[in-house]
């Protein structure tokens, strides 16, 4: 049962919804002031007034979700351009098993621990700017986090040392079976510390990124932390999948050699599949750089119409399985089709693992300079891609996607504005098409 302030306004919403008002001049000071007074239920608005800095700290507590179909939404109104700031505390903000949240329109700094600490299901960030995080930028708890969708932020500024990292995205197998990890539209970069997204997640889509200045990899997709689990989950409880697919990689830091390590980092191993379909990865650190570092255990690998070119001189490392490092749950399983590399990379597939792989010493990019990474009238990779990547007969990657129908930007973008990838009779290499000179890889027409 709700318990209302009848003195506070409340804004007429959807039939059995309510809007309540959060800002210096409205009912509710805080964020936190509203939690304590009003259970909110499924569809219910919250509206906070921006060009505001509100105080770190704020709790959306379990009594405060929505249901399933039905969230309850805590918006950010820009009042001068200017989204409401939360800003401070150990956890800047948390979800505490508030489940089917949507929180958009916000920027969110400072926190010691975590700008976000995210331990609920179905929680969606969105329209967000997350920045300036001593430790960790959005952290997902290891215990009683679901599904979590994260699009259409920038988030930079953010991790620490080895361990802490601007994402670090896990779900709870036991509580939250089945659970997505849903990471489309957003930019992602400079980080301070860690890799750009450490995910440990059940499932991850990860679609449409623009990931860039990692300080170890820019993505590492493993397992569970196996210390850190309930009661009944054991390592062969599910696998841990990831589907990448239309994201640009961008490898900066001369100090550390690899881009993506999927598999396990020690702690915990997927024995999962991961799919990489239409990326462009730079390497920019101007050093020998591993692509994909297979570390642990895996049971497959599938990579198709990908672009991976260096920028700034060194080797590239396509796949480094090495053995000690390594344990294929069914032996070795990696596939692909349709790739571009350069012609000095080692460590490439040979014939069984990869088809069709295109070598030269430039992609053809607009302006790799500029990050314009159109491919040019005359670019090797137009029309040279796969239509129909066949996948691993004995090991195929469940429900993947295909065709990809956005292109990246660095930089964040509206909501419902990310801009979409043109198409023609045959698909390019990489994340970005030939078929029309409207789409810019700075996002502007």
């Amino acid at each position: 049962m709700r318990r209302y302030l009848l003195s506070m306004l409340l804004l007429a919403g959807p039939a059995g919804a309510a809007t309540y008002q959060v800002g210096p001049s409205r009912p509710f000071a805080s964020l936190n002031q509203l939690f304590a007074a009003i259970n909110l239920e499924g569809g219910d608005l919250v509206e906070v007034d921006g060009g505001v800095t509100y105080a770190g700290g704020v709790i959306v507590p379990a009594a405060d979700g929505g249901s399933p179909g039905n969230p309850v939404t805590i918006r950010g109104l820009r009042v001068g351009g200017q989204r409401p700031h939360i800003s401070g505390a150990g956890n800047t903000v948390e979800f505490r098993q508030s489940n089917y949240v949507v929180f958009e329109g916000f920027e969110v700094s400072g926190g010691t621990g975590r700008c976000i600490l995210q331990g609920a299901h179905e929680v969606t960030v969105r329209d967000s700017v997350i920045h300036d995080c001593a430790a960790h930028g959005i952290l997902g708890t290891d215990q009683f986090s679901g599904s979590f969708t994260l699009e259409y932020s920038e988030i930079y500024d953010a991790g620490s040392g080895t361990n802490l990292h601007p994402l670090y995205i896990q779900s709870d197998e036991v509580a939250w079976p089945n659970a997505v990890f849903r990471m489309r539209y957003n930019y992602v970069h400079s980080g301070n510390g860690g890799n750009l997204l450490k995910c440990r997640h059940q499932r991850a889509e990860i679609f449409y990124n623009w990931f860039e200045g990692a300080t170890y990899h820019e993505l590492e997709l493993i397992g569970p932390d196996e210390d850190t689990q309930q009661d009944g989950w054991t390592r062969d409880l599910v696998r841990e999948d990831q589907d990448v697919v239309g994201n640009v990689i961008v490898h900066t830091n001369p100090a550390f050699g690899a881009v993506i390590r999927i598999g396990g980092d020690g702690s915990g191993v997927s024995k999962g599949r991961a799919r990489f379909v239409n990326n462009t990865i730079l390497l920019s650190s101007g050093q020998d750089t591993t692509v994909f570092r297979i570390f642990q255990e895996m049971q497959a690998v599938e990579m198709h119409n990908n672009v991976i070119d260096v920028t700034a001189g060194g080797v590239p490392r396509i796949i480094r399985a090495v053995d000690g490092e390594l344990v294929w749950t069914d032996g070795r399983q990696i596939r692909g089709s349709n790739n571009w590399i350069e012609s000095t990379a080692t460590f490439v597939p040979g014939a069984g693992e990869w088809s069709g792989t295109l070598t030269g010493t430039t992609p053809g990019f607009e302006n790799a300079a500029a990050f314009d990474l159109r491919p040019t009238l005359a670019s090797p990779l137009r029309n040279a891609g796969t239509n129909a990547p066949v996948p691993n007969a004995s090991f195929p990657f469940p429900g993947p996607l295909f065709p990809p129908a956005v292109v990246p930007v660095r930089g964040i973008v509206a909501p419902g504005t990310a801009p979409a990838r043109a198409t023609d009779a045959t698909i390019d290499i990489g994340a970005f098409e030939r078929a029309t000179d409207l789409i810019f890889a700075n996002g502007f027409q």
